[in-house]
């Protein structure tokens, strides 16, 4: 498929095998399974993430009328996709997608289905061009109203050296084009859980693909800054508003929440 590098892993295909997708390459596979190798519990942390954008959308659409959502780094079409949960809590939500691999272009037609009441879009860009990205998607948005802005999983691919100063120079400039009362849904995996670190620097960040960076979960906590936090803020995201509760046991080591604009 053109523009693809099938000799290179990426993270949209990796994270698409781990979830039991198919749209991935035997390179992706062999990295998948050396990673699980070292951290057996990389498929548990792409199904709590998942279960955790599905849980976070419903919330918005439901609990905060939120009827119009920016996910940014969409990834690879797999069950329950943001429109699909949004559409299916209120038939007329609006989602603009937003990723730049070539893959994801490719299959981008399975992200634009819509119920008759609502629509979708897909914009072909880089998470560093915030203002690209929220001029293309106010041909979709209205951005004089409320926005849900879904970041998930895709921050590690930004550096947190400098206080972290890119990543949330990105999440400031993407805030601004939203009005309030608009929401930030974001998770990431964090530092906590030795095996990740292990086999985040030794495999993974050693295979060619784009190196991913794990945070602290004060790292993490911090991106939300200036939001008002939803309860019970900044946690494993398998523990943020379950149902049903999660037995108790390891923690895979991802966190997340869903912060307000005021």
């Amino acid at each position: 498929m053109e523009g693809i590098d099938t000799t290179v892993p990426h993270s949209a295909r990796v994270w698409n095998y781990w979830l039991g997708g198919k749209d991935n390459y035997p390179v992706d596979q062999e990295l998948g399974e050396q990673f699980r190798e070292v951290f057996p519990g990389i498929v548990d942390l792409a199904r709590v993430s998942r279960a955790f954008l599905s849980r976070a959308v419903t919330y918005l659409a439901e609990e905060e009328g939120i009827r119009q959502f920016l996910d940014i780094g969409t990834g690879l079409p797999t069950l329950d996709n943001t429109h699909e949960v949004a559409q299916r809590a209120a038939p007329g939500c609006r989602i603009v997608y937003v990723d730049n691999d070539p893959l994801v272009l490719a299959h981008a037609r399975a992200l634009l289905t819509s119920t008759p009441q609502g629509a979708t879009s897909y914009i072909d860009a880089d998470l560093r061009e915030p203002e690209a990205i929220l001029e293309r998607a106010g041909r979709t948005l209205d951005l004089g109203r409320p926005v849900g802005l879904i970041i998930m999983q895709i921050l590690g691919h930004v550096s947190p050296e400098n206080g972290d100063a890119e990543a949330r120079d990105i999440l400031r400039r993407l805030l601004a084009g939203l009005p309030s009362g608009s929401f930030l849904a974001l998770n990431d995996s964090a530092d906590t859980n030795t095996a990740n670190v292990e086999a985040t620097g030794e495999q993974y960040n050693e295979s060619g693909a784009v190196p991913y960076h794990l945070r602290s979960p004060e790292q993490i906590a911090l991106l939300f800054e200036g939001l008002e936090m939803v309860p019970p803020g900044v946690v494993p995201v398998e523990r943020w508003r379950p149902a049903p509760p999660p037995a108790s046991g390891d923690e895979v080591g991802v966190l997340g929440g869903i912060g307000r604009k005021p």
